[in-house]
Parts: C-alpha cells; sequence; structure tokens
C-alpha cells in the first residue's frame, strides 16, 4: 500500500501538471505559471486575481507593488508572508495585467481547488472582484461586488469541515484608491481576531 503523500509531494504533482496545463489561451502567453507560495500549513489562504509582469517574471505571487503592500498588512497584524499562503484565481498574467476572464478563471479553478484541498484552511480570503464573484459562486453566496462584501465573513462548508470567507480588498485597489487603505487596514485587523478563534 503506497503511503499518504505529504503536503509538499502533493504539490511538487501539481505543479508539475500545472506546468503541463492549456486549458485556457493565456497559458501560451506565459513565462512563469505562478501556483502561489507560503506555509501549506497556514489556516489562511489569500487568493487574489491574476499575476502581473513582476509575477510573471519571477514566478512568485504578489512581488510587485501589491505585493510590497500586502506584506506590510501582514506584517501589521503580526504575519510574515511565510506563515501564510497566497495565491492567484488564474496562474497566468492576462495581457496587459487586465482582469482575468470569467473562463480563464474556470478554467483554471480545478488547479486552485486543488491547492485548497492540500492547504486545507481554516479561512479563504479572497482579494478583489475575479475571486471573490468566483467564491461566491462557488459557495452560492449571491452576487458579489467587493465595495459591499469586504470585511463581511461567511461561514462556507469544505470536505474538510467549516471554512470561514472573508472577501478583501485587493491591495492594488489601495494603491490606486488611497481612502481604501484604511478599509484594508481594519479588514486585515478583523482577520486577525478570526484567526484567534
Amino acid at each position: 500500500m503506497t503511503p499518504p503523500q505529504t503536503k509538499q509531494e502533493q504539490l511538487t504533482l501539481l505543479m508539475a501538471e500545472l506546468n503541463r496545463c492549456d486549458l485556457c489561451p493565456l497559458c501560451s502567453g506565459a513565462k512563469h505559471k505562478v501556483l502561489g507560495e507560503g506555509n501549506l500549513d497556514s489556516p489562511v489562504v489569500f487568493i487574489g486575481e491574476a499575476p502581473g509582469r513582476r509575477e510573471d517574471e519571477t514566478g512568485r505571487p504578489f512581488v510587485g507593488s501589491a505585493g510590497k503592500l500586502l506584506t506590510r498588512l501582514l506584517t501589521g497584524i503580526g504575519l510574515s508572508r511565510e506563515e501564510v499562503f497566497i495565491s492567484n484565481v488564474v496562474r497566468c498574467r492576462p495581457p496587459g495585467n487586465r482582469s482575468p476572464k470569467r473562463e480563464e478563471v474556470e478554467a483554471c479553478s480545478g488547479h486552485m481547488e486543488t491547492l485548497l484541498r492540500i492547504i486545507k484552511p481554516r479561512i479563504i480570503a479572497p482579494m478583489g472582484n475575479s475571486s471573490v464573484e468566483y467564491f461566491f459562486d462557488k459557495y452560492e453566496l449571491g452576487k458579489a461586488v467587493i465595495g459591499d462584501a469586504h470585511g463581511k465573513p461567511k461561514r462556507v462548508t469544505e470536505e474538510w469541515g467549516e471554512v470561514v470567507l472573508f472577501p478583501l480588498y485587493h491591495p492594488a485597489a489601495a494603491i490606486y484608491k488611497r481612502k481604501l487603505l484604511k478599509e484594508l487596514e481594519a479588514d486585515m485587523a478583523f482577520l486577525a481576531r478570526l484567526l484567534l478563534l
């Protein structure tokens, strides 16, 4: 009988599968497919929208200006990037950094669902409209607009147990609209309290 695979072994297999992926046109233009990075035992997974130029070049999520802000927000609640897991709803950079299309998110959803099953987080924090829309559709929570949904926890059921869905503004939004930064900081403080429950 084959022993159960470790989380790291499962992630390695998922990355190999991702590298063979050609399920949507975004694959053909990608320098790197960005699965995500962080702690596979993290109680929280942050899921943004898509890799940008820097992410496509490095193969790492959130390494541009939005990533620097996310790192600062995490530090503000006593966490480091290494303690959480960070990913996106799509693995390849859309042209011109546009938002991913619904069919691109759907094509990439199998990889994300496998990733979540490996990590089994207690909290899923979708960041930005594309990510929030995907998870609201998945859990049949109705229409979602990030301006209304952010900072409002929703209890949902996953195969590994109850999970809190906690939508956040995307850090890039707080860079372009500075007034959102206070709301994002407040939501992150609320998230820190949820992690203590």
